[in-house]
């Protein structure tokens, strides 16, 4: 059961790294401006902020199954609108509820997992999902960019399709059905902004849209910075491949234990300012070699943080609440990485600053969840 969710994590994550390399030629080849392209990629993470908040509303009235089952299907059918579209603003229209429907999925996914894992061994477990999401991101983008070059653009989004559809059936007979009830008073007092703010939950919300952003400056950075020491633009994806393969070995190698040993905002605090010590040395990098060292180190933070943020979000929910917990997760996740390559784009800074600016954020971040939860634990000590 849990390896086959896992296979569910890996696949919902798929659907949006297999089309990195392709959909800005896609656009293209449509006739789409340069403004309208960015336009056209970015509405996918729009779209998904709100199909994330919506599979969360969703997941906890009727279970993570019935949401999956809905998410694969409809997410499946948009893909093969992909295959006829012949304007910008149809396949812009397409986008934005490939990325609707697609919020369904992760969400969805993380719950079913949450909700089969033990209470002492969630940290291990997300570890472990981390795997599918770092397997997912390298052979992802790979996938698609050989099959539309070998092939057609469109049978990237067939095979997908058809996976999904493969998946959505095996669902229907290998997942439980699993609901959990709720009343009316706890959806609304857990629902409203300043009831989120006033529990250590919203702390995995910074902790997610810190990454992500980090990760939208990253994407956004790297691939000029690697321009202007003029070094090949595959040594781009090699790099990103290297913070990959880090993070993966140690979200499957016995380190995973860590996560479980540790408390989760000790491991959450120690991720984020491993990556913001790596995002300040790639300010300063200018050979190729100390590039693949700061990725190394990039990675490792990324694997502290990851599970870290996601085993904390379970602990301190119930099933009642789960679903709308991570679908708010997950839409920081998508808003993080607008926000990062957005800002750094908007700005129009050198990759130098850019990275300075996603490290500051971290730093700033982690500084405030260390006084934070240095503060509470002292307090908890006084009235015992």
């Amino acid at each position: 059961m849990k390896q086959f969710i896992l296979i569910i994590v890996l696949v919902s994550f798929f659907d949006m790294f297999s089309q990195l390399p392709i959909m800005s030629p896609f656009a293209k080849s449509l006739g789409a401006s340069p403004a309208f392209i960015g336009l056209i990629v970015g509405m996918y993470s729009f779209s998904n902020m709100f199909g994330n908040i919506l599979a969360g509303y969703w997941i906890d009235k009727q279970g993570g199954k019935r949401v999956l089952l809905f998410g694969f299907s409809l997410t499946a059918a948009i893909l093969l609108l992909y295959t006829i579209v012949t304007t910008p603003g149809q396949l812009m229209i397409v986008r934005f509820f490939h990325g609707l429907f697609s919020g369904f999925l992760v969400p969805a996914a993380f719950t079913v997992l949450a909700n089969r894992g033990t209470e002492k061994k969630q940290g291990k477990s997300m570890a472990v999902s981390g795997v599918a999401v770092g397997v997912s991101a390298i052979i992802g983008p790979a996938f698609g960019g050989i099959v539309a070059s070998k092939y057609n653009i469109e049978w990237v989004f067939i095979i997908i399709a058809g996976v999904m559809l493969l998946i959505a059936i095996c669902s229907a007979f290998v997942l439980p059905n699993r609901s959990v009830s709720i009343n009316r008073k706890d959806e609304s007092s857990f629902h409203t902004v300043f009831s989120i703010l006033k529990t250590p939950i919203v702390f995995c919300f910074i902790g997610a849209f810190s990454l992500m952003f980090a990760q939208g400056v990253l994407a956004y950075m790297l691939p000029l910075q690697v321009e202007s020491l003029n070094y090949g633009t595959h040594f781009s994806g090699m790099l990103l491949s290297t913070f990959g393969v880090t993070a993966i070995l140690i979200f499957g190698l016995p380190t995973n234990r860590l996560f479980d040993k540790y408390q989760h905002h000790h491991t959450m605090v120690l991720g984020m300012t491993i990556i913001g010590a790596a995002l300040i040395l790639l300010s300063k990098a200018a050979s190729l070699p100390f590039l693949f060292i700061c990725m190394i180190l990039y990675g490792a933070g990324f694997a502290f943080l990851f599970p870290s943020i996601s085993a904390m979000l379970v602990e301190q929910t119930d099933e009642k609440k789960r679903g709308k917990a991570f679908g708010l997760f997950y839409a920081f996740f998508s808003l993080g990485v607008v926000a990062g390559s957005s800002l750094t784009g908007i700005l129009s800074v050198s990759f130098g600053t850019g990275f300075v600016i996603a490290a500051c954020l971290l730093f700033a971040n982690s500084i405030w969840m260390f006084i934070y939860f240095k503060r509470k634990a002292a307090l908890q000590e006084r009235m015992e």
